[in-house]
């Protein structure tokens, strides 16, 4: 399951790199709207203002003033959401005059979509694929138990004929971040299929939805369309709608491919099949024949066979029109592709799993195709499937849905979770998902679903998430690589040591084992919390990190403790990236990625060292009180 997932990430990858992106330089990919939606620069989200109740508040004082004249010195109130000038960022600002919904010029059938979005307090929106399939658009930030009207759910209609109605189909998760930070949707959509005469076939469907880099839905089927579409049917093709008139919503980095069905046709398509305890591919041979035959697809199946036997498919591949194919292969046992006596796949093995693509150039007209498979393991089920797709259609199956079933996991995963405890694992973590790999970071899990990852090497917390804890398969499944992988949307922080006495301002930290001077001294239970507390010694300094969630478990508090006052020249870094404060004195990091807000009395300074700007506060013994928010 773990390649097949790893397969998934790489062809949709391999999609992106197709896309148009809309520059949104100009509203020339939408139609005509009463004015709501505009091209700006920036965006700067005031957290603390509800959008909701600033809209109620606006309206009851609108009725006011019909009675009364405004006071001459009033102070205006805070905004939720404001701009600047310039290009690259597609913003709603509705009101009771202007809330059109911005819909394409163009239409699609099937789609690839990927876009981040932005959304003060309390705030509403949606994308309406077809014009008639919503996928919310909300600030969900802290929802326990999301719905299909919060933030990644399908949103219900109000038919009451049964076979209009939708109930509505929540995420499987809430990765949802807080207000005024950018988060990321992609998405991939399957239009309803129709036959000749017009009848539906098949359903909409969303192949999959990833939000901040969590699957929230996978091949969920929508069967009808849901609350507000643009028309009150169903079609093959039509165009994206995103709603105006709920509340502020900023768009950027829109990128989307329209998808059509493949051409290419595997034809002429015979078998082999062998009987034999086979160790290699080299291995079959005449006198292992057991039977041939004519086949309309592959079927690993027809071999008959549970185990040890072997089966070779020859046939062509009919190609309509010339492109960089993928091309993909799973298996069990052992496998090899030719494709005009080139190979482009193998496992020599008789017992492995898994899948293997390799991206292929095919020009138009028909190209030899050899397909060799066996297998000697019999802890393993029968399994041969064979995937073609090109960067602009969709994925074309080449065998039978019982030779190679959707979703196979011939693995059970292993889910760790805490119960009424705080939950502890050590574990190596590849920073950032893919980064740097970390060998000595322990995981934090908690009841209430707030938990984060601390580098023991370096005295650092290095990433946060919200949800259910890890999944620790890849630690514990047979011999194991020793590291987990959190099932959360992650909010990673930076690398290295993030306490140090520097010769100045201006100087670097070090990097993690470059200071001798530093000491890990492992961690302590609290009794009261039962979450550690991490202590380290550095240049005989004993120092304590306790990292705690806030009381309505939606972030976490980091509270550093010295033994020692009256500090000189020592630094504590709270954040590494772009930096903005905002105006309640907290401050905005990585391109509105996350929030870092101090809570004790130092001043931070913002500083450039390397070419990375970097969050710092001097130390000088002093408890350092901050929040992460995220």
């Amino acid at each position: 399951m773990k390649i097949r997932l790893l397969l998934m990430a790489v062809l949709f990858c391999f999609y992106l790199s197709a896309q148009e992106q809309i520059k949104l330089d100009n509203l020339n990919n939408f139609k005509a709207q009463a004015g709501n939606w505009q091209i700006v620069g920036d965006v700067t989200v005031n957290r603390h203002v509800d959008v909701y109740h600033q809209t109620t508040e606006e309206n009851n004082s609108k009725k006011k003033k019909k009675r009364r004249k405004k006071k001459r010195n009033a102070i205006e109130p805070p905004k939720a959401i404001e701009s600047t000038p310039g290009t690259g960022i597609l913003l709603n600002i509705n009101d009771k005059e202007k809330h059109d919904a911005l819909i394409t010029n163009w239409e699609h059938g099937d789609l690839l979509l990927e876009l981040e979005v932005l959304l003060p307090k309390g705030s509403n929106s949606g994308i309406y694929f077809q014009g008639r399939y919503e996928l919310q658009l909300k600030d969900s930030w802290g929802v326990k138990n999301p719905l299909g009207s919060d933030m990644g759910g399908f949103h219900n209609n109000w038919e009451t004929d049964e076979d209009k109605i939708f109930r509505g189909i929540p995420p499987t998760s809430n990765a949802s971040k807080a207000p005024g930070l950018w988060q990321t949707y992609k998405v991939h959509f399957q239009a309803p299929r129709f036959d000749e005469t017009g009848k539906k076939t098949a359903n909409a469907k969303f192949i999959s939805v990833d939000l901040n880099g969590v699957r929230i839905h996978s091949n969920v089927e929508v069967p009808t369309y849901t609350g507000g579409p643009i028309e009150k049917n169903e079609v093959a093709k039509g165009p994206l709608l995103i709603q105006g008139n709920h509340g502020p919503v900023a768009i950027r980095n829109f990128k989307y491919q329209l998808l059509k069905e493949s051409s290419v046709a595997l034809t002429s398509l015979s078998h082999v099949i062998y009987k034999g305890a086979f160790k290699g591919l080299d291995e079959l041979n005449e006198n292992a024949k057991v039977a041939t035959g004519k086949s309309n697809k592959i079927d690993i199946l027809s071999v008959g066979e549970e185990d040890e036997y072997g089966i070779i498919y020859m046939g062509t591949l009919d190609v309509a029109e010339e492109d960089d194919y993928t091309i993909s292969v799973g298996y069990t046992g052992g496998v090899k592709l030719i494709v005009d006596n080139k190979k482009i796949v193998e496992d020599n093995s008789s017992s492995a799993e898994g899948w293997l693509n390799e991206e292929v150039t095919l020009s138009k007209g028909t190209h030899k195709f050899i397909l060799v498979n066996i297998k000697s393991a019999a802890w393993r089920a029968p399994r041969l499937g064979l995937t073609i797709k090109s960067k602009s259609t969709n994925s074309r199956d080449f065998h039978t849905y019982d030779s190679y079933p959707p979703n196979i996991n011939s693995v059970s995963p292993i889910f760790v979770q805490p119960d009424s405890k705080p939950r502890l694992l050590r574990a190596f973590v590849s920073f950032n998902g893919n980064g740097k790999r970390l060998s000595h970071t322990i995981g934090v899990g908690t009841p209430e679903g707030v938990n984060y990852i601390y580098d023991l090497g370096a005295g650092n917390l290095v990433g946060v998430w919200r949800g259910e804890f890890v999944d620790a398969t890849p630690m514990w499944h047979s011999r194991g690589d020793g590291s987990f992988k959190p099932k959360g949307a992650v909010q990673w922080t930076f690398l290295n040591q993030p306490i140090a006495q520097l010769s100045d301002s201006k100087t670097a930290f070090p990097e993690t084992g470059t200071a001798p001077e530093f000491v890990s001294k492992g961690y302590v239970i609290n009794k009261t919390t039962w979450l550690p507390v991490f202590k380290y010694r550095y240049k005989n300094v004993d120092i304590e990190n306790r990292i705690t969630p806030n009381p309505n478990n939606n972030y976490v508090v980091h509270d550093i403790q010295f033994s020692k006052s009256g500090l000189t020249n020592w630094y504590c870094k709270l954040a590494s990236g772009e930096v903005e404060k905002m105006s309640d004195g907290a401050y905005l990091i990585k391109d509105k990625q996350y929030y870092v807000k101090v809570r004790t009395g130092q001043n931070p300074i913002v500083r450039k060292v390397n070419g990375e700007t970097e969050l710092i506060i001097p130390v000088d013994g002093s408890n350092i009180k901050y929040e992460i928010i995220w």
